[in-house]
């Protein structure tokens, strides 16, 4: 299963690259009163590409040691993804007002940061781990 791991990774990425990249479009489309955002096709590929994402998540968690998994970095990244998904369906439709959806698109941008810090760092405090604790070769 191992030998799967680079290239279920390298999938993860290009996942992660592309829901964020057409949630940011769409998010700022659709602010800008745009129709192209909520059309069959762009919904459908955004499920399509996050459906990947998932999977892809899924299988490298089997792949991955329980030890890398203990300062509970995985569940902080979990959590902000959820909050990720609710900001995003607010700022996309769900929200009542064009001030409602720009703030909550916004903090999906934030909060779609902060989940990348925490996966690059392998912890709980992301970007300011990083920052602070240089690898040393």
């Amino acid at each position: 299963m191992l030998a799967f791991y680079l290239p279920i990774k390298f999938l993860h990425i290009c996942a992660v690259a592309l829901s964020g990249s057409l949630f940011a479009l769409r998010g700022a489309a659709a602010l800008a009163g745009a129709r192209w955002p909520h059309i069959a096709w762009v919904r459908y590929a955004s499920y399509t590409i996050d459906s990947v994402l998932l999977i892809a998540a899924l299988a490298l968690i089997t792949m991955l040691p329980a030890g890398l998994f203990a300062n509970h970095w995985l569940t902080i990244k979990l959590a902000l993804i959820v909050a990720y998904i609710v900001l995003g369906t607010f700022a996309l439709r769900r929200a009542r007002t064009l001030s409602v959806r720009l703030v909550c698109y916004l903090c999906a941008l934030v909060v779609f940061a902060l989940v990348i810090g925490i996966a690059l760092a392998h912890h709980p405090m992301g970007w300011w781990w990083l920052t602070h604790h240089p690898v040393r070769a």
